[in-house]
């Protein structure tokens, strides 16, 4: 007849197996031939095949890798969405005669605030976790209604769930090649400080310079995006189109500074953004490597 066992039974045997050894029930359980004497390795070999697997997987190097990237992206985001919410409304602005024009910096921060509230700066804040957590994040249904919604009217192409792919890989694309050869070269250059303040300042500006000088590589990109993406000048009309020939309308109309519409809160994201993420990375490695 079965017995049943007590919470206290449980925790006694739970500290029998973290020592190293088993009890007759567990050693029953897994085969009948395991006793006490057994060393940890035996009863790793004799266990399910899943849990050997989860225990080599948690001590991989792979898991160490999903610990620290989506830490790192993670945090950069929900520190600095705000201005990337900000640079984006001056992209898709036309110029100083479109009604919704900001006059400056801080005039964007206060209508928004006014108008809209705190969740205001959080907008489309969903879609940079999924990108930057390890695809990250579980979405909410609301983007699947406005993906669904994409896709029915316009479909999968480039009119539709598509819009603006090759202005999108152009940025994510050069920002990339810039921000991390710039970080990883210059970081082996400039000789690592014994003492842990000016270590992190050393790497902090590395991030910060990285982050700057790859923002002002790929905004031009980054403008054709906004353009192709965002409301048409004409109801019913596509005047945005593809990334190069959105970038020469939009110059060829407002000029080669029109190419850089965003630039200073794109800078202030992405440049103290662009450090925090290299720092988070940095100390999470060296945490998983010195620990795991």
């Amino acid at each position: 007849m079965a017995t049943t066992r007590g919470p206290g039974e449980d925790v006694q045997e739970a500290g029998r197996l973290a020592a190293g050894g088993v009890s007759s029930d567990h050693g029953r359980r897994l085969g009948g031939k395991i006793t006490s004497s057994d060393p940890p390795r035996e009863i790793l070999k004799r266990s399910d095949h899943l849990l050997l697997c989860c225990i080599t997987l948690l001590s991989s190097q792979y898991w160490n890798a999903w610990v620290r990237n989506p830490a790192r992206g993670l945090v950069e985001i929900c520190l600095m969405h705000p201005l990337d919410v900000v640079k984006t409304r001056f992209q898709i602005q036309r110029g100083k005669t479109d009604p919704t024009s900001y006059k400056s910096l801080g005039d964007s921060f206060r209508t928004i605030f006014r108008t809209e509230g705190w969740f205001g700066f959080y907008k489309g804040i969903l879609p940079p976790i999924m990108a930057e957590t390890p695809k990250r994040a579980v979405k909410q249904p609301s983007t699947f209604v406005q993906a669904w919604r994409i896709i029915t009217a316009d479909g999968l192409g480039f009119r539709g769930l598509n819009k603006g792919l090759t202005a999108t890989l152009g940025r994510h694309g050069v920002f990339n090649m810039v921000y991390f050869g710039f970080y990883f070269n210059v970081k082996n250059i400039i000789p690592v400080n014994e003492e842990p303040t000016l270590e992190f300042l050393r790497k902090f500006g590395i991030g910060l310079v990285s982050g700057t000088i790859a923002s002002m590589i790929n905004i031009p990109f980054d403008v054709a995006k906004s353009r192709i993406q965002g409301p048409q000048p004409e109801p019913g009309k596509i005047k945005y189109r593809t990334c190069f020939k959105t970038m020469a309308t939009v110059y060829k109309e407002e000029g080669f500074l029109a190419l850089y519409k965003g630039l200073v809160p794109k800078i202030m994201r992405l440049g103290p953004g662009g450090a925090v993420m290299l720092l988070v990375y940095e100390y999470a490695y060296a945490w998983l490597q010195e620990n795991w």
